[in-house]
């Protein structure tokens, strides 16, 4: 009983000052932690105290016993016994008026702490999920640039238009060039109008010329553009000619002449590789050491589609039960108790995104 209860408090009011000032332990879940500390503390102290006055009542009792025996001599001892009875008495009732004030209190505390624990992890992961959102939609911004622009590369303009062996060989090569300092791409397809691959950027590593991608979305959706500041994108999918690696296609038509309007030659569709590039992103998320085994971080697409996944499981073949409620970003808790943080894409620039969302799920 050497540390008093003021004392112990005093200790646990500056630790959770030190959580708001950024110390050691800056979890929100430490609030929890000292308020629980502070009750145990409060039981304990305050049990003990009975203790004593119980233990003050029956050395107060065997002194009147004692008294009566002695007579006329112990009368005086027995006015001492009675006074030390009714002041253990006393001392028992402030004990248990203060184990129920402080018991109340703290259990106030506990709910309100329970609650700011609650909003700052939440909205902690749901600003995670927003920055990894976010780095998505910078990242495929470029790529929408990419793919316009070179499209009105000369080499790319002059294969689609002749389709030459000689034209396609140089173009392959150029694009071979590119895929050099654009590591982030699998791979880069000249299209001609009919749906055949004309010509590629990796003919060594992918064997793709000739092949018919007239039935692909992209393509069909690329081709029906009228202008050169337009392009498509597909869903992320695995694609054969690619050895099934997950791709996020974007493509944008390529006019005679290298101009934005008029003679439709074909498609230049570009291959992001999706895979390894979407995997940083969710394998980065900040998260400190002791969240990281119980935190699943996601990218899902607009049907809820699981399209990256730091635990690696259910990439393009599960959906995830996502309840936004309307917002483009929140949380909320789900019935097994985790935390569900979401945030939708806000897009960049010009790029106005897929309608995808970042998601963190921390038990």
């Amino acid at each position: 009983m050497s540390t008093s209860i003021a004392a112990l408090s005093s200790s646990k009011i500056k630790d959770a000052a030190g959580i708001a000032a950024g110390g050691a332990d800056a979890r929100p879940e430490r609030i929890l932690e000292l308020a629980g500390e502070v009750g145990d503390a409060v039981r304990s102290r305050t049990g003990a105290i009975r203790a004593i006055t119980g233990q003050t009542k029956i050395l107060a009792l065997n002194a009147l016993i004692e008294s009566a025996r002695a007579g006329d001599a112990g009368r005086g001892f027995a006015v001492v016994a009675n006074e030390v009875k009714a002041v253990s008495s006393q001392i028992e009732q402030v004990a248990q008026a203060l184990e129920l004030e402080l018991s109340s209190k703290v259990g106030a505390l506990e709910e309100v702490g329970a609650r700011m624990v609650e909003d700052v992890r939440g909205q902690r992961l749901a600003d995670l999920a927003f920055n990894a959102i976010e780095i998505i939609d910078r990242n495929l911004y470029e790529r929408t640039c990419d793919v316009r622009w070179w499209a009105t590369d000369s080499a790319i303009v002059q294969a689609a238009a002749s389709r030459s062996p000689e034209a396609c060989g140089f173009a392959s090569r150029r694009l071979g060039v590119i895929l050099d300092a654009y590591t982030v791409y699998l791979d880069l397809w000249i299209v001609g109008p009919d749906g055949r691959v004309l010509a590629t950027g990796r003919p060594d590593r992918f064997r793709c010329t000739g092949l018919d991608v007239s039935g692909d979305a992209w393509f069909r959706d690329a081709m029906a553009r009228s202008s050169g500041d337009d392009y498509a994108v597909a869903d992320i999918s695995t694609v054969g000619g690619l050895e099934g690696r997950q791709s996020a296609t974007y493509a944008a038509p390529i006019f005679a002449q290298g101009a934005k309007t008029g003679q439709k030659l074909g498609v230049l569709g570009v291959h992001f590789d999706w895979g390894p590039q979407a995997g940083t992103v969710v394998g980065g998320v900040r998260l400190r050491e002791d969240e990281a085994a119980r935190t699943r971080v996601l990218l899902l697409d607009r049907d809820l589609r699981v399209i990256a996944a730091s635990d690696g499981q259910g990439i393009l073949t599960s959906r995830f039960p996502l309840e936004t409620g309307g917002r483009d970003q929140g949380f909320y808790t789900d019935g097994s108790g985790a935390v569900v943080a979401f945030a939708r894409t806000p897009g960049y620039e010009t790029y106005k995104g897929l309608g995808w969302y970042g998601c963190i799920v921390q038990h």
